[in-house]
């Protein structure tokens, strides 16, 4: 790779970073630690590394220290795994006598990056790392970098990060303060949290071309595959079951029914290309860790401003997705709805670690608050982890206690500012 052109880059993006306004996210670094940062396209990753870049030089670094490399950069179109040994080169020569700091952005498109940052680590390098691809927080990827990277999951703004970003202070109890809050709250939901969404008058535009990005670039381009409209049509009728679970099977006539014939095989691989990009992820019936056999998933979408795209009906839908992404952030893998066809049981999310039992629900009626509460009471009596039952719906707010057992109901405001 031609130094100097690389040296140009580095220049370029210190330069980018000097200039950033930074909207300080809720995510802490250990002093010594080398990171490996993944997440959707746009959640914000990038922008975590400048704050920390700057971060380092307020701290006494100087800004010929700082290596920080986009890899998507259209310069660096030819790279390949065998140029990281050129920014090597390059960083002890922009740098010495000093220690560099690499920051690695979006370095999941060159094949071989691990045996790099691994070598960089082993030499005692400090090195902060991004990716667009989940697959670089799985235990495979972990195992090659040897223990020498401590991994966190960027998602696009929690609603905290959200008002700060919009310098709305949510504890203000002033009528103008709470008419602001309840219109944050209200673009939250339907436009979701990516944020570059806060320079743009028409956000549903831009939350779309996101979207085509990660279809077309994470999941087309990168796997090769040919039948994008197909693809495309999946992640319309998945967005059309969030509430419910769903077989592939059943994905794959509803596809057939539209006119795609493509196999179950197919739909399978899809969605984990979908979740692999982000742009998907998944919940499992908790009742099915206890057979030998996966349960039918229920899928949601990383941002409730994707899955706007594909509804018109969709209070509800964006009203357990949004809960989904909260539950989803806070508590990763320990998430699960359940589901009994013996017992009737039906709960939107339980979070077994917690013991935390909720219902997500945009409005309740006489009816539907009966059921939900019903739900999770027989949840309770038949689950010895249960120690909590919560009902999240957008604006009510009351306590209800059956036969000693307390059932609360929360305003989702409220829920996505303390986030239980």
């Amino acid at each position: 790779m031609n130094h100097e052109v690389l040296k140009i880059v580095i220049n370029d993006q210190r330069n980018t970073i000097k200039e950033a306004l930074i909207v300080a996210r809720d995510v802490t670094f250990e002093e010594n630690g080398n990171y490996v940062l993944a997440g959707p396209r746009r959640a914000g990753k990038s922008t975590i590394l400048y704050e920390k870049a700057k971060a380092l030089v307020k701290n006494g670094i100087s800004w010929n220290q700082i290596i920080f490399i986009n890899f998507e950069d259209n310069r660096l179109l030819e790279f390949n795994h065998d140029d990281f040994e050129d920014i090597v080169l390059v960083a002890e020569e922009m740098c010495a006598p000093k220690k560099p700091y690499y920051f690695l952005d979006e370095i999941q498109i060159v094949d071989g990056w691990e045996k790099f940052a691994l070598r960089l680590a082993n030499a005692n390098q400090r090195v902060f790392i991004t990716g667009s691809n989940a697959k670089m927080l799985s235990r495979e990827i972990e195992s090659r970098l040897g223990g020498r990277f401590l991994s966190k999951t960027v998602y696009p703004y929690s609603f905290i990060e959200y008002a700060r970003a919009n310098a709305i202070d949510l504890n203000e109890i002033s009528s103008s303060a709470i008419a602001a809050s309840n219109r944050l709250l209200a673009d939250y939901f339907t436009y979701g949290a990516f944020p570059a969404t806060l320079n743009f008058v028409d956000k549903k535009e831009y939350v779309s071309s996101i979207y085509q990005k990660i279809l077309l670039g994470d999941i087309v381009a990168r796997h090769n595959l040919r039948n994008s409209k197909a693809i495309g049509a999946l992640m319309k009728k998945i967005a059309e079951t969030v509430r419910s679970e769903v077989s592939y099977t059943k994905l794959y006539n509803l596809l057939k029914g539209i006119g795609f014939s493509i196999s179950k095989d197919s739909i399978i691989s899809y969605c984990d290309y979908a979740e692999e990009a982000f742009l998907l992820f998944k919940t499992e019936n908790y009742y099915a860790s206890f057979v030998d056999k996966e349960s039918n998933p229920r899928f949601y979408f990383c941002d409730n401003g994707i899955l706007n795209l594909f509804l018109l009906d969709k209070n509800g839908a964006m009203m357990e997705n949004l809960v989904a992404i909260s539950l989803k952030r806070r508590f990763k893998e320990d998430l699960y709805y359940v589901k009994s066809s013996k017992t009737g049981i039906d709960v939107d999310f339980f979070v077994a670690e917690e013991g935390l039992a909720m219902q997500a629900a945009y409005a309740l009626s006489d009816s539907s608050l009966e059921r939900e509460i019903d739900n999770l009471i027989k949840f309770k009596k038949s689950e010895e982890k249960v120690n909590r039952l919560l009902i999240v719906t957008y604006g009510d707010k009351k306590t209800i206690e059956i036969d000693g057992t307390v059932v609360e109901v929360l305003p989702l405001m409220e829920f996505l500012s303390s986030l239980v």
